[in-house]
């Protein structure tokens, strides 16, 4: 247990940088409010909701998986791939938030996507349960894709 402690750790706190980064780029002001939404999108407190759970079952299924990786090349990767996941996360809030291109999010969604999919795969070698912790957040983001593609349909183009 001791020895799964310091991984916990940092998992928590990667994960805890990109949820902090991401809220702080998510910006729901005039522009935000003035886009045209589908009846279907979630009212705007279901989404902290959702992201804390996710990221809750990140770190499980990561630390789950770390742990599971037979050897220290393994774990190197999955710690990578986990990073440039979470690198992507705050990539897709700054596109669409910040820079108001829920058009150029949509493209990096699938970039984002994909790397949730190399996880799992990574994952899924060697703990079929934590790769099944990751599952969620792949079935949000690709909820999330398809409610980026209705936004950008219903609203653009966008410049």
């Amino acid at each position: 247990m001791v020895r799964l402690f310091p991984i916990v750790v940092v998992a928590a706190v990667m994960v805890a940088i990109v949820a902090l980064v991401g809220m702080t780029l998510t910006e729901l002001g005039p522009w935000y409010h003035a886009l045209r939404m589908p009846r279907w999108a979630p009212p705007d407190a279901a989404y902290g909701a959702a992201w804390t759970a996710i990221f809750a079952l990140n770190v499980l299924g990561v630390v789950t998986g770390w742990q599971a990786m037979e050897g220290r090349r393994e774990q190197d990767w999955l710690i990578g791939v986990f990073a440039l996941n979470g690198f992507l996360n705050i990539l897709w809030s700054l596109l669409f938030f910040r820079l108001h291109r829920p058009d150029l999010a949509l493209f990096e969604l699938l970039v984002l996507w994909v790397s949730i999919l190399a996880l799992i795969l990574l994952i899924w070698r060697r703990s079929i349960v934590g790769a099944v912790l990751l599952l969620p957040y792949l079935g949000w983001v690709t909820f999330a894709g398809y409610l980026n593609m209705t936004i950008v349909k219903l609203n653009g183009p966008f410049h």
